[in-house]
């Protein structure tokens, strides 16, 4: 089969090289489309290099900030009955009263031996409460974006076929209005719906996949509504290309077209905004976690905001700063993969 080319504007992923049907061929063809002067790894590595400034300077700005906020953090951890001997040998025990160059002195050390502090609230290495927490973070993600994904993508592939339809503009009715409402709104509004008027669903709370919904598309609503937008404006440019014509003038059914050599064309963008959203996701969750109860990251960290739990929340910063790295990281390995022309220097 002659592979399909096309114009400057809308070049097939393939570059010029047809897309093996085998497991063995696929795996092949993904270990060489991407061959050039930088390899993965090198990819990787260099990418990784890059955060360094970038963790050290959101460690500085973290520390910076939560010591200039006013307020005494050892009367948050004690109470205010507690008498000024107490309160002198906990300050000194944490290095509330060195200097502030020797204060982050002593807590880049720790960082850099894997130790965030330890919580003034729980007593316990924030660490462990990070780690506690963050998968039920990771879960409330995950379905968010497998809902943003699915809902979004596909109203924009439907949208793009016929635009100025009905499909067309019920999809961007939706997007709009997914745009425009804030997180805490839609969340509210969809406890109010599902959870007090038809009673279908629970209010707040971690439990089983009932509890999981109304949060999910809380958290997905906006991603739903970028991922339909992105899609059918990049549906619209890639359609009427040489290569999709192409496709179609031999007689391929029209899901093949569209799936397998449109779609496949249109993901760049689409990429970018779901690696935004991921990140998003992981470590911008705080309103949609307090608004359903929700025993995530995001509530741990509003929790020592309002507490003042220093070490709990310096190590909330770092720690979802290097999970939002690493997302950006996969989505640069993700469009190096996606498309062979793309190049990092």
């Amino acid at each position: 089969m002659t592979p399909l080319r096309g114009s400057t504007s809308g070049l097939p992923l393939t570059s010029g090289r047809s897309i093996p049907r085998s497991k063995a061929g696929i795996s092949r063809w993904f270990s060489t489309a991407n061959a050039g002067p930088k390899s993965v790894l090198k990819l990787v590595a260099s990418r990784l290099l890059a955060t360094i400034p970038t963790l050290f300077g959101v460690l500085v700005v973290a520390f910076l900030l939560l010591n200039v906020v006013p307020g005494d953090p050892v009367a948050e951890m004690v109470g205010e009955r507690a008498d000024s001997a107490t309160i002198a040998r906990l300050r000194a025990e944490l290095h509330l009263d060195d200097p502030l160059p020797v204060q982050f002195g002593h807590y880049a050390w720790g960082v850099l031996r894997g130790d965030l502090g330890h919580s003034y609230i729980t007593q316990r290495p924030v660490l462990g409460d990070l780690a506690e927490r963050f998968p039920k973070t990771l879960q409330l993600a995950g379905a968010a974006m497998l809902l943003a994904v699915t809902c979004g993508i596909t109203l924009g592939v439907l949208a793009s076929l016929r635009p100025g339809g009905i499909i067309d503009r019920l999809s961007m009715l939706i997007a709009y209005v997914g745009v425009s409402f804030p997180v805490y709104w839609v969340g509210l509004l969809l406890i109010l719906l599902f959870a007090v008027a038809l009673q279908w669903l629970p209010p707040s709370g971690y439990g089983g996949l009932a509890f999981l919904v109304l949060p999910a598309l809380t958290l997905g609503t906006r991603s739903i509504a970028f991922l339909a937008r992105m899609t059918r404006g990049a549906m619209l440019e890639i359609l009427p290309a040489d290569f999709v014509r192409t496709a179609r003038a031999k007689g391929l059914p029209e899901t093949r077209v569209i799936g397998r050599h449109a779609l496949r064309n249109a993901l760049l963008p689409i990429i970018t905004v779901i690696g935004l959203d991921v990140g998003n996701y992981l470590t911008g969750s705080i309103l949609t976690e307090t608004i359903f109860s929700w025993p995530g990251v995001g509530r741990y960290v509003l929790l020592a905001i309002q507490k003042r739990d220093l070490p709990a929340v310096q190590g909330s910063i770092l720690f979802l700063s290097v999970i939002f790295v690493l997302v950006n990281l996969l989505t640069d390995v993700l469009y190096a993969k996606a498309d062979p022309r793309v190049a990092y220097d």
